[in-house]
């Protein structure tokens, strides 16, 4: 399939739907607390989403149960909501996709719950480091792949690895749209894809403490985390390339 160039009508629903995705996640951050279980905060994510009259896209994609996704501590991503309560410590990704007008709005972020430690911290702050880092190269005639190499670069020099075997994805009509948006490049890319005005997609990289490698569970077949059962964060933002850079869809 083609990378899709998005109209300005679209893109103006898109950009709805981002900043609705991007209020979840602020919304909810007031509940994120020791002793709450995961299941009321994807409840209370929800309740906001139908309140401003959209739906969850995760619901029901390929099967998956619930509204939100969200994974804790050594859970890299797809996290299933459950009665599992959050303890003091503990760092929760939660990963938010919504549907309004039929457009799309996708982000994530990491909170810590509670007063975490060092390492947790460092982690958190070093992965929205290396988002930023990654929107900084979307302009439009760039390579899609330097934004995974000065990713990787970021995180490895601060001793992070970065997991490879997920990536980011094109957004907005669809859940999940061409192009593959690449966290892990090693080495400077000289040729391959490029970035063009009205393209819109997804960078939430996922930083582990220690070995690059996630395994899905075999229990529930979606959250998938770290094989060496060390933390892993990340963030995600929905970029739109505009003519002479780029707009975060869902600050």
């Amino acid at each position: 399939m083609e990378i899709i160039i998005k109209t300005k009508k679209q893109i103006d629903g898109i950009r709805e739907s981002c900043k609705l995705a991007g209020n979840v996640l602020k919304h909810i951050k007031q509940f994120i607390e020791p002793g709450v279980s995961t299941n009321f905060v994807n409840e209370k994510a929800n309740d906001f989403i139908i309140e401003h009259n959209a739906k969850s896209a995760c619901l029901n994609y390929h099967g998956y149960p619930k509204e939100t996704c969200i994974s804790i501590n050594e859970e890299v991503c797809h996290g299933i909501p459950s009665n599992r309560i959050l303890e003091e410590g503990d760092i929760v990704k939660i990963d938010v996709a919504n549907i309004l007008n039929g457009y799309y709005g996708d982000n994530c972020a990491t909170f810590p719950v509670g007063d975490i430690n060092e390492e947790a911290s460092d982690l958190i702050e070093t992965t929205k480091a290396c988002l930023n880092r990654g929107i900084e190269e979307v302009y439009p005639g760039n390579l899609f792949d330097n934004i995974g190499y000065e990713i990787t670069k970021l995180a490895y020099s601060r001793d992070y690895s970065v997991v490879y075997q997920l990536c980011g994805h094109g957004v907005g009509l669809q859940f999940h749209e061409p192009p593959q948006i690449n966290h892990y490049v090693p080495e400077k890319p000289t040729d391959g894809l490029k970035m063009k005005e009205g393209m819109i997609f997804t960078i939430e990289p996922m930083i582990n403490c220690g070995q690059p490698t996630a395994v899905i569970s075999e229990a529930d077949h979606w959250t998938a985390s770290t094989t060496d059962k060390r933390l892993s964060a990340q963030f995600e933002h929905t970029i739109l390339v505009t003519n002479d850079g780029h707009e975060i869809l869902t600050l």
